[in-house]
């Protein structure tokens, strides 16, 4: 091992890929190298499919352990979107695999928003909210009473408010309204619709039968934002997505005290005509919350639960399915 440093294994597993980084386990630095993959981790029967998983995993860390010069993990932490929900196969199989396989004994399985969390604010108390295609809030204080509150995250079905297939989708209805003819529609929409979909009586075709329809809605939420400043309709859209946001980041942060919270996400890109309204809501809402710039992304919240589980300091509540922790003694 290379200066008897202990090591430290993080994967951040999403809906575009996963990314697989070995970082020394006493120190913040970030990691020297990332493995990436563009091929998601297939979900079955069982939910997350722990094999297919493990077949990408596992070469990728053998390469990173012999750049090291080392042949161990001391702990590792995998945030997988779908966690909670779906990731019974993980939760069985992947302790004792990484630990025949890497001599990994500590194991933490997260839910993606709770690695979202972790590289956003590290081990403090507060909220952060993770905006993308979907829409997630998380909050703790880090008190005796051990819980994670969650606020929406229930898929662009039944929420996912204020996230980008929810903006994507309104600013199509508003476009086919104005086609339609109706109240309440956008022909500045309407013409991005063209723009980029064709001919609007085919937008159903083209949509409905796709496996990827929260993306391909996502998809239009920065046309939505373009027109926004010169779009009543598009502006109203934002500022109602705004107000979703604020209500999720508000009814997870902490009831005592300043809320420190962050936002992380491809929804952030969407720039001021979000984020101005967002920031405005969210004093409303929540005069305790205090607005921070979030220090990292998943694979470094991946790396901070790791290295909390090596020096046995993780502060974080464990409820076995936001957040499931596993130890292997050494024989």
């Amino acid at each position: 091992m290379t200066g008897g440093a202990e090591w430290v294994l993080g994967v951040d597993s999403g809906g575009s890929g996963l990314r697989i980084a070995l970082a020394r386990a006493g120190s913040e630095e970030r990691p020297s190298g990332v493995v990436c993959s563009a091929e998601p981790v297939r979900t079955g029967p069982s939910g997350i499919d722990a094999g297919h998983l493990l077949g990408q995993v596992l070469p990728a860390v053998r390469a990173l352990l012999e750049a090291a010069g080392t042949r161990h993990v001391a702990a590792a932490a995998v945030g997988a979107a779908g966690m909670a929900s779906l990731g019974d196969d993980l939760r069985a199989r992947l302790p004792d695999t990484l630990a025949d396989e890497l001599g990994v004994r500590r194991l933490a399985l997260a839910a993606d928003a709770v690695a979202a969390y972790a590289g956003a604010l590290g081990q403090r108390p507060g909220a952060v909210v993770a905006a993308g295609t979907g829409l997630i809030a998380l909050g703790t204080d880090l008190g005796p009473s051990g819980i994670w509150r969650r606020a929406d995250g229930w898929g662009h079905l039944l929420g996912d408010c204020g996230g980008g297939a929810w903006i994507g989708r309104a600013g199509l209805e508003a476009a086919l309204r104005a086609h339609d003819g109706r109240g309440r529609g956008s022909t500045a929409l309407l013409e991005r619709v063209r723009e980029k979909f064709g001919p609007p009586a085919e937008l159903p075709g083209k949509l409905y039968p796709r496996t990827d329809r929260p993306a391909v809605l996502a998809s239009f939420a920065p046309e939505v934002a373009r027109c926004a400043p010169h779009d009543r309709v598009a502006a109203r859209i934002l500022s109602e997505a705004a107000r979703n946001i604020a209500e999720a980041a508000t009814a997870v942060c902490p009831r005592e005290g300043d809320c420190f919270v962050a936002f992380t996400g491809g929804l952030l890109r969407l720039g001021p005509p979000l984020m101005q309204p967002l920031l405005a809501e969210l004093t409303a809402q929540a005069p305790r919350a205090r607005c921070t710039e979030a220090e990292g992304d998943p694979l470094d919240g991946a790396l901070r639960i790791a290295r909390a589980l090596a020096a046995d300091n993780l502060r974080f509540p464990v409820d076995g399915l936001m957040l499931h922790i596993s130890e292997r003694r050494s024989p």
